[in-house]
């Protein structure tokens, strides 16, 4: 004796992926953003601290937190490259965060700051 098929689950695999490939790409695109995010604080930081060393000696400070900031991140603002009156030079380094993919737009940006101790010229009293 030959049993009648149900028709009433078919296609519902195709239905359901359907229905879950627009959650599984913003979920992905989420993840990414927070990958760009991260990524874009350790640049601030590493910025940072590059122009802080060089702000110490007296060097180019602009110049060192922009060597190590290319291509989407290339927009970075950096403030506070002189000496202070207590000997501690400080510097504020705004990096713009890109928006999925590099070159397509950025956030607000992620600041970082770092400090070292100002050496001066190098000439001794």
């Amino acid at each position: 004796m030959r049993r009648g098929r149900t028709r009433g689950d078919r296609g519902q695999v195709a239905v359901e992926f359907t229905g879950m490939v627009p959650v599984i790409l913003l979920t992905m695109a989420l993840l990414w953003q927070v990958v760009l995010v991260g990524y874009t604080f350790v640049l601030a930081g590493n910025a940072a601290d590059e122009a802080a060393r060089a702000a110490a000696v007296d060097g180019d400070c602009q110049g060192a937190a922009s060597r190590h900031l290319d291509g989407a991140w290339a927009g970075a603002r950096v403030s506070g490259c002189g000496a202070s009156s207590d000997g501690l030079v400080t510097v504020t380094v705004k990096v713009p965060v890109p928006i999925l993919f590099p070159g397509l737009g950025s956030f607000d940006g992620v600041t970082a700051t770092a400090g070292a101790v100002h050496e001066g010229s190098g000439e001794t009293p």
